[in-house]
């Protein structure tokens, strides 16, 4: 436990708050209307989808929807707190009422203060008390009398007031400098798709001439180029296994969730005991989902390894293996791109949660096909360019979670005294944040 300042002492949550003070109870009104928080909705960083609150009625509302929920309050998840699902409400509707999967945080008076109570609850100190007395298998919880036994570090009320205001401006400027990392992020991951869709249907050569291709996602081509449906380029078109997999064996079994933006990855693999011969993976062969939520239905990845690595895939993936028209790795791009896809996601079928796209819809899709020497040409290109691109988005991430890192060490250093707030500190980083925010504001326009 980390020492504290001989100015601080340490007291048990239930002493200095309110834990899950006021429930609904089993007789109200069934007319009752209050809005709604699910767990779910809520992020480490306290960010809420407005669009997640609902208006409920009592009668209408899941059985979890009990606990009410007061201004100036922490929710912090009591299910897999490891995710710390965790958000300080400041402002609310006079009726919000949260999940019972969140434990309701509210300061007593002249205890704690409310800020200062959330930045200790998501500290390193309380996410490592809360993994340590989680119990259960699947979804592990902290009980009620272990989430109020856990023992806060509380400075003087004044110094919990410094603290907090250093911390607010402090998590502000690096959550802004974050949100500018993925906005970065974004445009990289824009101009990647925007490269890739050009190149698969025009090629490297500025000044191909091109002609008109009377299709809905496929409008103009070189000229010099064909376009064919797809089957026309594959030799063979076949669907997994459909066995059981088990978390250890001889074969391993490729599912949806390890194709990854054109690529496979093999983490988190299960396996089976037997596979037909010709279901084992080879170099090139392609892999799309037939089966996944509508906006992921239709995802491939190419399998760069050889059938020496005995490698097959679940029976909700098709595999394509090309003839001799086509590159797989130029294929690969071409099904990735967001052109393809957009179009390919229309004609699948729709059921419940999921969409299908079935072999035969996928194979009569049009595609453009260069002459080999070129889809060849393209695919090296694109491989050049797109490992740049993907080597300034490994950085900016390295970025975001250096600034993350730096975050929580923070948070951690400021509740548990490691680093003391002085007045003088929170006036400069208070002046600070004010002067960047008034540079980030537009110019004024005149008339």
């Amino acid at each position: 436990m980390t020492k504290l300042p001989s100015d601080w002492h340490r007291d048990r949550l239930k002493d200095v708050a309110l834990v899950n003070g006021a429930s609904l109870p089993t007789n109200t009104d069934p007319d009752y209307e209050f809005d709604y928080l699910e767990i779910s909705n809520v992020d480490y960083h306290g960010v809420i989808n407005p669009d997640a609150i609902e208006n409920l009625r009592f009668e209408d509302a899941p059985s979890r929807a009990r606990r009410r929920v007061s201004r100036n309050c922490t929710l912090i998840s009591s299910v897999r707190p490891n995710l710390q699902a965790v958000v300080f409400l400041s402002e609310i509707s006079s009726n919000l009422v949260c999940s019972t999967g969140f434990n309701v945080v509210q300061p007593i008076e002249n205890k704690v203060l409310p800020k200062f109570a959330y930045y200790a609850l998501i500290s390193e100190r309380g996410r490592q008390y809360f993994e340590a007395t989680a119990t259960g298998v699947g979804y592990p919880a902290i009980s009620d009398k272990d989430f109020g036994s856990h023992r806060l570090p509380l400075p003087t009320l004044p110094e919990q007031e410094r603290i907090a205001g250093y911390l607010d401006a402090s998590c502000a400027a690096i959550d802004a400098a974050i949100a500018a990392k993925r906005r970065q992020i974004e445009t990289l991951d824009t101009t990647r798709e925007s490269l890739i869709e050009h190149t698969v249907t025009r090629g490297v050569r500025v000044d191909a001439e091109l002609r008109t291709i009377d299709n809905e996602w496929l409008t103009m081509i070189p000229i010099h180029w064909q376009a064919c449906r797809i089957k026309r380029i594959v030799s063979s078109v076949d669907y997994g296994i459909s066995q059981s997999t088990e978390p250890e064996g001889r074969y391993p079994v490729l599912k949806m969730g390890h194709i990854q933006r054109g690529e496979i990855t093999f983490r988190n693999l299960d396996f089976v005991h037997t596979v037909p011969e010709h279901l084992l993976l080879d170099k090139g062969d392609l892999l799309f989902n037939r089966t996944n939520s509508p906006d992921q239905v239709g995802k491939a990845a190419i399998f760069r390894r050889s059938k020496a690595d005995q490698v097959t895939f679940a029976s909700y993936l098709v595999r394509l293996r090309t003839n001799h028209r086509a590159d797989a790795r130029y294929l690969n791009y071409l099904i990735n791109c967001a052109g393809f896809l957009s179009f390919a996601r229309k004609l699948a079928i729709p059921s419940v949660q999921q969409s299908n796209l079935n072999s035969t819809r996928y194979c009569r899709l049009l595609v453009p096909r260069p002459p080999l020497p070129e889809q060849i040409e393209i695919a090296a290109f694109l491989d050049k360019r797109t490992a740049e691109l993907n080597r300034i988005v490994a950085n900016v991430e390295a970025q975001i979670a250096a600034l993350t890192t730096y975050r929580k060490a923070l948070i951690h250093e400021c509740v548990t005294g490691q680093r003391r707030i002085s007045e003088a500190d929170l006036r400069a980083v208070t002046s600070r944040t004010a002067r960047v925010d008034a540079e980030a504001q537009p110019e004024p326009t005149h008339a």
